[in-house]
């Protein structure tokens, strides 16, 4: 035995230990406490996560921010919101009473309280489109606007029931003052942004925030939303406008890139916010082809635009989107049931 190696009697009958024994031992108990520290800091980062996670989904599903595939069938009808009358002449013609009902409301126009409890005592949610013609987005991203904002936000709170707001809808097609060619995308986003912001600070929780977008078409110049993508914390929902303008488009093909398209920015479930088919005698099989892709696709539902189009006429003509002939209401009324009946 030398001198290095000399060897101690260990206390207790343990193993015998080196001098580079202690050492090593050493180092494996600095290396258990860092393992030790880590899994700690870890173990709490994936903690915060968790609840981070947890807070994102409880403010998602407030005020039914993240409804359940197939949750909506809604329509518009002309003399909303003046009156209800429209509404209830839909729903005895088709049988099929709307749990969404559409308005538009211009710029600087009060929210419709008396119409919204209407359309709750019918036990559908309001869904307004307001739409800025003529308005500076500039400036109303600047606050210009802020005192009709927190206006609108405090009527909104004070009906209490849930609403569903969406600004500035088709904003990728050219039509609006608001649109594509005419504002640029940029300033939408912060017009966007600043609207929900001004609405929150209000503390009108009961608002789904939709972002409302129209079918990309490349022929008729429509582009790709994405620019125009406000970000995830200023969305609950996204809309997509379109119609079956041509008799070859299925719901495949005329919903199918756009809904692509918005599932590379996010996962927020997706409403047909507009559509409809013409009332010529291939409208029922467009009405079957419609329920059929949102079940599909496993979309939020469908607004049905059961009125005579007149704003539409630089994309669409005049037409007449009505559920007018039998066919076409015995088509909706059979879409409805299968559409609202449970999955087995």
């Amino acid at each position: 035995m030398t001198g290095r190696q000399r060897l101690t009697a260990p206390a207790r009958g343990g193993a015998t230990t080196s001098p580079q024994g202690e050492r090593s031992r050493g180092r494996r108990r600095a290396s258990r406490r860092k393992t030790r520290r880590f899994t700690i800091r870890t173990a709490a980062m994936v903690t915060l996560a968790v609840i981070a996670l947890g807070i994102g989904l409880y403010a998602r599903s407030v005020a039914g921010r993240s409804p359940a595939p197939q949750s909506y069938l809604g329509v518009y009808v002309n003399g909303l919101p003046e009156s209800y009358a429209g509404v209830s002449t839909f729903t005895a013609a088709t049988g099929v009473r709307p749990g969404l009902v559409m308005y538009y409301s211009g710029w600087l126009e009060r929210f419709q309280a008396g119409f919204a409890r209407d359309a709750a005592r019918h036990r559908a949610v309001p869904l307004v489109q307001i739409e800025p013609t003529g308005v500076s987005l500039a400036a109303i991203a600047a606050g210009h606007y802020d005192t009709y904002l927190r206006s609108y936000a405090a009527a909104v709170k004070a009906f209490g029931g849930r609403v569903i707001l969406s600004f500035g809808h088709e904003m990728n097609g050219y039509w609006y003052s608001w649109g594509n060619r005419r504002t640029s995308s940029a300033t939408f986003v912060a017009a966007w942004r600043h609207v929900v912001t001004v609405f929150r600070q209000q503390g009108a929780g009961n608002v789904a925030w939709l972002w409302t977008i129209n079918v990309i078409d490349a022929r008729a110049g429509i582009p790709s939303p994405a620019r125009w993508w406000p970000g995830g914390s200023y969305v609950n929902m996204v809309g997509i406008d379109g119609y079956y303008r041509r008799s070859a488009f299925t719901f495949a093909s005329l919903f199918g890139p756009t809904i692509k398209a918005v599932r590379a920015l996010t996962l927020d479930p997706i409403l047909i916010a507009e559509t409809g088919a013409p009332n010529v005698g291939s409208q029922p099989a467009k009405v079957a082809n419609l329920f059929a892709g949102i079940r599909a696709y496993g979309l939020l539902g469908f607004v049905w635009f059961d009125a005579i189009a007149h704003h539409q006429v630089a994309l669409n003509g005049t037409r007449d989107w009505r559920l007018s002939a039998a066919a076409a209401r015995a088509a909706y009324r059979r879409g409805a049931k299968a559409y609202r009946r449970p999955a087995s």
